[in-house]
């Protein structure tokens, strides 16, 4: 049984699994955002919720093509280029990563004038 070809294979399925849902319901998908879920009402509604929706579709495709390749090429050649492919994600998650909510959804703020 290869490791490194399951763990891979299962979080790039994860991960199109939350790309699909982003796709499909687009601005309420934006609920599933950690940190975003948790603001007040009003806050959240100072955000392009559009724009937040795309943008986290496409991390999250992103990261389904890293883990997928991981998959492949450690079902191919060996299993443990599944640790690279890990490697690779955990240096693509961090970049986009934040702890503050205004560093991480600032560049979504609506700057539209009543």
């Amino acid at each position: 049984m290869n490791t490194g070809f399951m763990m891979c294979g299962g979080a790039c399925l994860l991960c199109l699994l939350l790309t699909l849902i982003f796709t499909i319901f687009k601005e309420k998908s934006v609920m599933l955002i950690s940190g975003f879920n948790t603001m007040p009402k009003e806050k959240r509604e100072l955000y392009d919720k559009e724009k937040l929706s795309k943008d986290y579709r496409n991390i999250f495709l992103i990261w389904a093509i890293i883990q997928g390749i991981g998959a492949i090429l450690a079902y191919y050649i060996s299993q443990y280029i599944a640790v690279i492919a890990f490697i690779i994600w955990l240096i693509v998650f961090f970049k986009d990563v934040h702890l503050d909510k205004e560093k991480a959804f600032g560049k979504y703020k609506n700057l539209k004038r009543d």
